[in-house]
């Protein structure tokens, strides 16, 4: 199953909903979505559902944690996640996600109406490279755990993108 993210809001409480396997293609469009959510006046408190998520990738954990830490400069809060699937679960607590986010099980069924997100298909190879390399640096902030494990993802896509700046610079 494709990945995708279902949002609602209501008198400034945001809800995100993860479905199916979310991957690099949706966080681009939730990275945005979010500046559009911080920029609403009315924004008071946001829950994530990861409980119809099959998989979400290190890239989309990477956003998430940037919404917390988000959530807790602006607002002094610890958002609510709710997950129940023991693979994910085990993942969001090696990613040391239990700091930044009030994890739980089960949550009261969501009343509210939500709408798909839509793809963002108008990022260029180095937006798309940018938003993945800050992903994972936040990841990286978690926790030194996270700092050995994607470093040299992240030290590989900044090889990468010098080389595409350099060789755009010879042309």
């Amino acid at each position: 199953m494709n990945g995708k993210i279902m949002v609602g809001n209501h008198e400034g409480v945001y809800v995100l909903r993860f479905e199916g396997d979310v991957r690099l293609t949706v966080s681009s469009t939730f990275d945005r979505y979010l500046e559009a959510m911080f920029a609403d006046p009315s924004f008071a408190s946001v829950l994530v559902d990861l409980t119809a998520a099959d998989a979400i990738d290190s890239t989309s954990l990477g956003v998430l944690a940037k919404l917390s830490i988000a959530v807790q400069e602006k607002y002094q809060q610890l958002p609510m996640l709710v997950c129940n699937d023991p693979d994910i679960l085990r993942i969001l607590h090696t990613m040391g996600f239990e700091d930044v986010f009030i994890i739980v099980s089960d949550a009261q069924e969501l009343r509210q109406q939500l709408a798909e997100l839509p793809l963002a298909n108008d990022l260029d190879e180095e937006e798309m490279r940018l938003r993945v390399i800050e992903a994972h640096e936040t990841l990286m902030g978690l926790n030194e755990h996270n700092a050995v494990t994607f470093r040299s993802l992240v030290e590989a896509l900044q090889a990468e993108r010098s080389a595409t700046v350099s060789q755009r610079n010879v042309s």
